[in-house]
């Protein structure tokens, strides 16, 4: 499965699951794929940041590299990562394998800034601070007023390491 960001003519943004890149390139050939906003389907990839979750049990950890930015969502409940636990168990090994492979190149290239992700994301973003990639956690609130600001961040599945 691959996770593809969209955007329409319209200029919604979106993100949508496919099963391999033929998939989406044959779908997107054939206008079978509708804007999840106004369902136009003029529609093709967007850019994409990667997304980061947290070390441990958390799965979901914002990821900016500012200069395109990136930026991520409020720590999942215990719930949600049970379930991603979960899922992370069953899926499939290659793709396992290159989730932990991008988690490891976002922690080896990128400073973890924790909390304070969106206030260090608006610091690169104004010229305040040195440009360089950022990962950690923000709020939903957070990234909606970073995203209106127009600072670029993006999302990724932050599975556990191990077994």
């Amino acid at each position: 499965m691959i996770l593809y960001r969209l955007r329409c003519a319209n200029g919604h943004e979106f993100d949508s699951w496919f099963k391999d890149s033929k998939t989406y390139e044959r779908q997107e050939k054939k206008s079978l794929i509708g804007c999840a906003v106004c369902g136009t389907d003029k529609v093709e990839r967007a850019l994409m940041a990667p997304r980061i979750g947290k070390k441990g049990k958390d799965a979901t950890l914002p990821v900016a590299v500012e200069a395109p930015g990136t930026e991520t969502p409020a720590p999942p409940s215990p719930e949600q990562q049970q379930q991603i636990a979960a899922l992370a168990r069953q899926m499939p090994k290659e793709l396992r394998e290159a989730l932990l492979a991008v988690r490891a190149e976002v922690e080896k290239n990128c400073e973890h800034v924790g909390d304070k992700f969106a206030e260090e994301a608006r610091k690169i973003h104004y010229g305040e601070s040195d440009k360089r990639g950022i990962y950690g956690e923000t709020s939903d609130d957070e990234a909606a007023a970073l995203a209106e600001e127009g600072i670029e961040f993006g999302r990724l599945p932050w599975i556990p390491r191990g077994n």
